[in-house]
């Protein structure tokens, strides 16, 4: 994994990325309490602001205190409040996450402030990075297109700790060239995996809110 400075502030044209701070708790609420944003991702929406306090300081202000990593707020540049999140795993997956605030859906933010984060991690020197999305949630692979992500297979779990099965597609960038490089856990790890034909998916006309 390339030595990274954990999260540094990223500018676009309409939004700026940067830490989370103790002072983010609503916004945090805000996001993870929405069970419809949080409707396709990995935990339970949580149910008071005490929950949201918590999830800022153990799951960003911590994890700030490490010598790397990416934990972003994303932020319209007019106002300092985030409006949805851009996360990527420290793991061998190098796994990239995103949500917004429903009102923000359907307005190309998220794949805004993902390329802005796939940019930075070009230049960090990260060889590739993947994503992965619900079948039932097809908004979230057309934001992967628009990163420029490609979809390389589906696979099956039993998801935790919702503890339901979900049919994911794995989509990939490679950032360093090798376009023939797939990060092949996933499909080594379930027993249902397989690749879709995905030629004549026409674009979701839903939001970009959440993966």
């Amino acid at each position: 994994m390339p030595k990274i400075e954990n999260t540094p502030v990223l500018e676009t044209e309409r939004l700026i990325l940067r830490r989370f701070t103790p002072a983010d708790g609503e916004a945090v609420y805000r996001l993870y309490s929405d069970k419809e944003v949080n409707r396709f991702l990995p935990w339970f929406p949580l149910e008071s602001r005490e929950e949201a306090e918590k999830c800022l300081r153990e799951f960003y202000l911590e994890s700030y205190e490490k010598p790397c990593g990416y934990r972003y707020a994303v932020c319209l540049r007019a106002e300092d409040t985030p409006i949805g999140y851009v996360h990527v795993s420290g793991g061998e997956s190098r796994d990239l996450g995103y949500a917004l605030r429903r009102e923000h859906w359907g307005q190309g933010i998220a794949a805004e402030a993902g390329r802005a984060v796939l940019a930075r991690l070009s230049e960090a020197g990260y060889p590739y990075v993947t994503a992965t999305h619900d079948i039932l949630n097809p908004a979230s692979g057309a934001v992967m297109r628009k990163m420029g992500m490609t979809y390389r297979y589906s696979y099956r779990e039993q998801w935790q700790p919702k503890d339901i099965p979900v049919t994911f597609r794995m989509y990939q960038i490679n950032l360093d060239g090798q376009e023939d490089r797939v990060y092949k856990q996933y499909w080594e790890q379930y027993p249902v995996h397989f690749v879709e034909d995905l030629a004549g998916e026409s674009p979701p006309s839903a939001g970009d809110g959440s993966r």
